[in-house]
């Protein structure tokens, strides 16, 4: 190996040395960063528990939930009908309605 003279390393010691120093800035404002962005999430998710015990929230997926709900009922009612008067046409006309079984699934 060739000898490097001390002066040489000594200029790449401190080259390094400030290469070093400036990723340790960029990485103390990184972190830095990151603090107050975790600071507002856990403000938010403080102000949401405050919300969620005193029952003041309006969640939107609630809101969707109730009207699949409501279309559900709806729809039941429409099959329950359409059903009732199937039966009664096919009583009607002197034949006997028997339902098929749904085919066997494994999930």
């Amino acid at each position: 190996m060739a000898k490097i003279s001390k002066d040489v390393l000594i200029e790449k010691l401190i080259e390094n040395n400030l290469i070093l120093q400036h990723k340790l800035a960029d990485l103390i404002g990184s972190v830095t960063n990151l603090t107050v962005k975790v600071d507002s999430m856990v403000t938010l998710f403080k102000e949401a528990g405050e919300n969620i015990k005193t029952g003041k929230y309006e969640d939107p997926l609630m809101n969707k939930l109730d009207d699949l709900l409501e279309q559900n009922k709806n729809l039941a009612k429409g099959l329950l009908l359409l059903e009732k008067f199937v039966r009664e046409r096919g009583l009607a006309g002197g034949e006997s309605f028997q339902p098929k079984p749904l085919p066997k699934k494994e999930f």
